[in-house]
């Protein structure tokens, strides 16, 4: 037993050695899976921003493509469009007799009672009472807005 506790006083200091290296073994082993956990959720991220990006760029390049469909069809639209140039008396006649011109075209008599119309509401008009003052004009201001 005395040979015991010389040869414990003369390496005491490796247990406390033994006791730390049998603990960073055991941190390292239990590190080890979390490190691999991090690793794999890195690679799934990495992945994940990948594929958000390939659809944003799809996105763009479908929405590109829409803009590009519709601006030519509209662009056709437009060219295939004859306009109604009215060159005569007898052109305005003959257009004012299809379902078209009916809608468009107004006779004579409609333009001239439309005129009679608001000819009878100006002369309808309340005259203004005598306690009522209208706002002068003033010659020198510019029209706004018009």
């Amino acid at each position: 037993m005395t040979a015991a506790l010389a040869l414990l006083r003369r390496v005491w200091w490796l247990i406390p050695i033994a006791a730390l290296a049998a603990g960073w073994l055991w941190t390292d082993r239990k590190l080890a899976d979390t490190r691999l956990t991090l690793a794999n959720e890195r690679i799934v991220r990495a992945q994940d921003l990948a594929d958000a990006e390939a659809a944003k760029l799809k996105a763009e390049r479908d929405g590109a493509e829409r803009i590009a469909t519709a601006t030519a069809a509209y662009a056709d639209r437009l060219a295939h469009r004859v306009p109604i140039i009215l060159e005569s008396t007898n052109t305005v006649r003959e257009y004012a007799q299809t379902n078209a011109g009916r809608l468009r075209c107004r006779n004579a008599d409609r333009v001239r009672s439309i005129d009679l119309l608001d000819a009878r509401l100006a002369a309808a008009a309340p005259a203004a009472a005598a306690g009522d003052r209208t706002v002068p004009a003033d010659a020198a201001a510019p029209a706004g807005g018009r």
